[in-house]
């Protein structure tokens, strides 16, 4: 039986006709269609970078705060050195204490009314241990001398606890009869005011409380005696 010619390999090839239109015409091979490019905004992709930093600093930010504020006490009224700190004068705040800050917790703040200002307080500010101590004055090297002035020798807006001042002898001039002119003081000596009294003794004098250091304890006191002594301010206390 014979059959179409063998060719050298086996099966078919298929050949695609192309398609023909309805008028028989033959129609032109389809295109590929283009990618479509993908649009990119800068504009958005860096708003989006900002907003991821700001919310990453933002939580660093609120868990910093969290961690480091603190309720401290804090000095709300004058105190002048040497006075004892009452409940009046202290108060709490809450505060980013970071390192190296000298502060007092809030849940001390009944340990320490009652005890001594070592220095003057000024209100608005964060105590520290520094600036107390369990002593009154006079401290160590120091002697307390009751000095009796008269009124018109003192500053007019009166003196306070705290007050720094220099002692000066004030001799008469010419030696009036009846009346020392010895000089015990011969120079200024420092001294803190640590209390003054109310008001004139029944000598008509004021009687102020100074510390002064040890060694000028009793010429300040001989000097006081002859009623030839003044108070010369120096610095105001807070």
């Amino acid at each position: 039986m014979s059959g179409p010619a063998q060719t050298g390999s086996l099966g078919t090839v298929f050949h695609p006709q192309p398609d023909l239109d309805t008028s028989g015409s033959r129609l032109p091979p389809p295109t590929q269609l283009r990618r479509l490019p993908r649009r990119r905004r800068p504009g958005m992709v860096a708003l989006a970078v900002a907003l991821i930093g700001a919310g990453v600093l933002g939580s660093a930010a609120l868990y910093a705060r969290q961690n480091h504020q603190i309720q401290v006490v804090l000095v709300v009224a004058p105190v002048p050195a040497g006075a004892i700190v009452t409940s009046a004068d202290l108060g709490t705040a809450s505060v980013a204490a970071g390192p190296g800050i000298a502060v007092i917790p809030a849940r001390q703040l009944q340990q320490v009314i009652g005890l001594v200002a070592a220095t003057a307080l000024r209100p608005g500010t964060l105590l520290a241990a520094s600036e107390l101590t369990t002593a009154e004055p006079p401290g160590p090297g120091q002697v307390l001398v009751p000095v009796a002035v008269k009124p018109s020798v003192l500053p007019a807006g009166g003196l306070a606890p705290g007050d720094r001042v220099l002692v000066v002898a004030t001799p008469v001039a010419g030696g009036a009869s009846g009346t020392s002119t010895a000089v015990i003081l011969t120079r200024p000596v420092p001294a803190v005011v640590q209390d003054v009294s109310a008001g004139p003794d029944q000598d008509g004098l004021d009687v102020v409380d100074l510390l002064v250091a040890t060694p000028f304890g009793i010429p300040v006191a001989q000097q006081s005696a002859t009623g030839q002594i003044a108070l010369v301010v120096t610095h105001r206390s807070p």
